[in-house]
């Protein structure tokens, strides 16, 4: 079976917003992902996407969710964990496995406080606790360029912050090109989504979460800092289930660039099966 026929692209349609997503994968547990922020919704890239997560794909039925496709003009992080919990639900999914990179992780963090029964065990990658003014410069540039329509130039400043100097460089004409298909309405809907890290604070939701929980962080994160990581951790306790795992120079996409992050990830879920106590 190829690539694009094993994945499903499928729309949550709930009573008041409609948030699409793709499935891949035939395992028995069921496994959530939610991606960080992109110029482009991830629903270009389902078939990148199933390949890299194929080490999972044999325990678990895996769904990536996009945000909704209708935001308002001011989108809380809480706001896209209701939504996202309401869109997993109205798809007939009860009990996840939940895994969120960046701000992913951020919305990931809120639905394992807010809904701990939908929620067995949680993955957090390249997430931060908060996010304070330090650590939305970055961000705040990524909206700057947005706003000024400039998709070439936020293109390089996206790749130049989230990828090591290595694999930015390499992917300078494959960027280019993608920021010509860019349009005013992508550029639109990512300055909502980018708005909403500013001033985020999960803190407090950290302290609720009862599930075991895998942090996975980089040293090198220019996007979130190098203690971003270890703000989760701090924030969560020395609780037993709770671990911390630091990569040391794949950049903040070390979900992307570091060679054994999925089977570390799979490692993790397997260990905390809630069948198998």
């Amino acid at each position: 079976m190829d690539q694009t026929e094993r994945v499903r692209r499928m729309t949550a349609e709930t009573g008041s917003f409609r948030m699409d997503c793709f499935r891949f994968g035939h395992g028995e547990r069921c496994l959530v992902i939610l991606p960080g922020l992109s110029v482009q919704s991830v629903m270009g890239q389902a078939e990148a996407v199933a390949e890299a997560y194929r080490p999972l794909t044999g325990d678990f039925t895996v769904y990536v969710f996009d945000r909704r496709r209708d935001l308002p003009d001011s989108y809380t992080v809480d706001g896209m964990a209701e939504d996202t919990a309401e869109a997993v639900r109205s798809l007939g999914l009860e009990r996840v496995s939940l895994f969120g990179v960046s701000q992913g992780g951020m919305i990931a963090m809120k639905i394992a406080a807010a809904h701990p029964g939908l929620v067995d065990a949680l993955v957090l990658g390249s997430t931060t606790a908060r996010v304070t003014g330090a650590e939305y410069r970055v961000i705040e540039n990524w909206i700057r360029l947005a706003r000024e329509k400039d998709a070439a130039a936020l293109y390089r400043a996206f790749a130049e912050a989230v990828y090591p100097k290595s694999v930015a460089d390499a992917s300078r004409e494959l960027l280019a090109r993608a920021a010509e298909t860019v349009t005013e309405e992508e550029l639109g809907r990512f300055v909502v989504l980018a708005e909403a890290a500013g001033g985020f604070d999960g803190r407090e939701d950290l302290q609720r979460i009862t599930c075991p929980v895998l942090i996975i962080g980089d040293k090198d994160d220019r996007v979130l800092g190098p203690g971003a990581a270890e703000s989760i951790r701090d924030c969560l306790g020395e609780r037993p289930d709770a671990e911390l795992y630091l990569y040391d120079g794949f950049g903040h996409a070390a979900y992307d660039t570091a060679p054994d992050y999925k089977e570390r990830v799979l490692r993790f879920l397997l260990r905390h099966d809630p069948e198998k106590g």
